[in-house]
C-alpha cells in the first residue's frame, strides 16, 4: 500500500500549557498509524476539539518517516498492518536517540494476554482494544498525558541540576584556582631551607591537609644573641582558620614593638618579650581585634646562642620533644591555655638547656594524631620513636623521613589534619642554606 504520508490535523482551540508559564505542554502533537483511512477518520473525529496537533500516517513506515521530521510527543497505532506492524514500530521509535519521551499506544482487536505483555514488554505503554470508545480514547490519552507530564517535569528538573551542577563545577574551578594560589601564599609565610644564626639551625615544616591549613611555623625577632620560634595551630579547618593563621604572622613579624607582638623596648634597644608574656599579648590581641569563634594554640620558644639556655612556653599545644646527643628524647610540659578562650589567661615559662648536638622539636597534633593502621593513634611517644629512628639525619631531612612515614602509616592516603613543625638545632651544623 502506498502511503499517503503525514496530514496534520489543525484545531481551532488553543494549547494550555500544562506546565508553568510559558513551558511546552506536556503533549501537543499526536500521531494516528492505521492502514484503514476509516478507522484513522474515527479516531481524528473522537480527538476533535480537543486541542491537539493530530497527524496521521497509513503506514509505520511513514509514519517512521514523520518522526524522523518531527517527534510527535504521542503515536497511536493499529498492531496488524501490512509491513511493519505497530509492536515493529513501537520497537524502532524506542531506538530512535529523542530528546522527550514519545507515549505509545497500541490498537488492537487482540484479547490475548500473553500477545499484550508481549507488546508492554517490547516499548507500548497502553493498549487499546478494538472497537474503540471515543470516551474510553479521550481517557487513555489524559492517562498518558500525566505520565507525560511527570516525564518532562522530571526532565526539567534534571536539566536545571545539570545546568546547576556545571555552574557549581565552574565556580569550583575558580575556587580552587584561587585556593591553589592561597596555599602559596600561605606556604611563602614559612621560611624556606635551613635557617643559620651562629650555633644555632631552626628548619619547617608545614603541610596542610587541604589547600589551605591553619598551622603556621616560623621565628621571631631579628636579634644575634638571642632567636625565638614558634608554631601554631588554629581550630578548625579550611579558609577561615588559614586567614587567622595570615593575621598571626603579620603579629610576629616586622623589626619594631609596634609591628611585631614579640619585642619590646629595654634600655633603648628592642629585645625579645618573654614567651609567658607574648602569648599574654597576643591572647588580649586575638580577643579584642579578632571577632570569631575560633582559637588557636602555640608553642614559643627562645634560645641563648652563646649557653643554649632555652625558654618556652605552651599554650594549649602539644609538648615539645628534647633530642640528646646519644638519640634520647623528653617531653617538655604539658597543657596550657589556648590562645582566644579568656581575656585574662595566663601564662607559664619553662626552662631548660640544649648543650651541643641536641635539639628540640615543635610540633602540631596533626603529627602526634596521625591515624594508625591497627587503629588509634601515634601519639607523643610514636612521635618520639620515630625522632629516635631518624636520629642521625639533621636539619629539614628530619621532616622529609617522618613525612615518609606518616605516608606508610596511612597508606598515602591524605592526613586528616595539617601537619607542621619547627626543628631548632643547637651546636651541629646541618645540611641547607645559612643564612
Amino acid at each position: 500500500m502506498t502511503s499517503s504520508g503525514p496530514n496534520p490535523m489543525m484545531h481551532d482551540r488553543p494549547i494550555q500549557p500544562a506546565g508553568p508559564a510559558g513551558a511546552r505542554p506536556a503533549l501537543q502533537r499526536i500521531l494516528i498509524v492505521d492502514d484503514s483511512r476509516l478507522q484513522r477518520r474515527i479516531l481524528i473525529s473522537a480527538l476533535k476539539n480537543t486541542g491537539y496537533i493530530v497527524e496521521e500516517a497509513d503506514s509505520a513506515e511513514a509514519a517512521l518517516e514523520a518522526c524522523a521530521r518531527r517527534m510527535p510527543d504521542m503515536i497511536l497505532s493499529d498492531w496488524m498492518m501490512p509491513g511493519m506492524t505497530g509492536v515493529d514500530l513501537c520497537r524502532a521509535v524506542r531506538g530512535i536517540q529523542a530528546e522527550r519521551y514519545v507515549y505509545f499506544i497500541i490498537l488492537t482487536s487482540k484479547s490475548e494476554k500473553g500477545e499484550l505483555a508481549s507488546a508492554l514488554q517490547q516499548g507500548a505503554d497502553d493498549f487499546l482494544t478494538k472497537p474503540i470508545s471515543s470516551d474510553e480514547l479521550r481517557g487513555r490519552i489524559a492517562a498518558g498525558e500525566r505520565i507525560l507530564r511527570m516525564e518532562r517535569e522530571l526532565t526539567e528538573k534534571n536539566r536545571l541540576v545539570t545546568q546547576t551542577l556545571t555552574e557549581m563545577q565552574a565556580l569550583n574551578a575558580v575556587l580552587d584556582r584561587d585556593l591553589l594560589e592561597a596555599r602559596k601564599l600561605q606556604m611563602s609565610l614559612v621560611p624556606r631551607g635551613t635557617l643559620r644564626m651562629g650555633p644555632a639551625a631552626v628548619s619547617f615544616l608545614l603541610q596542610p591537609s587541604g589547600h589551605v591549613g591553619g598551622d603556621l611555623v616560623g621565628r621571631y625577632g631579628t636579634g644575634t644573641d638571642r632567636i625565638g620560634v614558634f608554631a601554631l595551630d588554629v581550630s578548625g579547618h579550611g579558609i577561615a582558620s588559614a586567614l587567622i593563621t595570615a593575621r598571626l604572622s603579620a603579629w610576629l613579624s616586622g623589626d619594631r614593638p609596634d609591628q611585631n607582638a614579640a619585642l619590646m623596648w629595654q634600655d633603648d634597644r628592642i629585645v625579645l618579650r618573654p614567651p609567658d608574656q607574648i602569648a599574654a599579648r597576643l591572647n588580649r590581641m586575638f580577643m579584642a581585634e579578632i571577632e570569631t569563634e575560633h582559637y588557636f594554640t602555640i608553642v614559643l620558644a627562645q634560645i641563648e646562642l652563646a649557653t643554649g639556655a632555652v625558654e618556652l612556653c605552651l599554650a594549649g599545644h602539644p609538648p615539645p620533644i628534647v633530642q640528646r646527643v646519644g638519640g634520647a628524647t623528653e617531653l617538655v610540659g604539658t597543657g596550657g591555655m589556648p590562645v582566644g578562650l579568656m581575656a585574662e589567661a595566663e601564662y607559664e615559662v619553662l626552662k631548660l638547656r640544649l648543650r651541643p648536638g641536641d635539639r628540640l622539636m615543635l610540633y602540631s597534633d596533626g603529627l602526634s594524631e596521625c591515624p594508625l593502621p591497627e587503629g588509634g593513634m601515634l601519639e607523643e611517644e610514636g612521635v618520639q620513636h620515630l625522632m629516635r629512628r631518624h636520629a642521625d639525619i639533621c636539619g629539614a631531612g628530619l621532616f622529609e623521613a617522618l613525612k615518609w612515614e606518616l605516608s606508610a602509616l596511612t597508606d598515602d592516603r591524605d592526613l586528616p589534619d595539617d601537619v607542621s613543625g619547627a626543628l631548632l638545632e643547637y651546636g651541629v651544623e646541618p645540611p641547607g642554606q645559612g643564612m
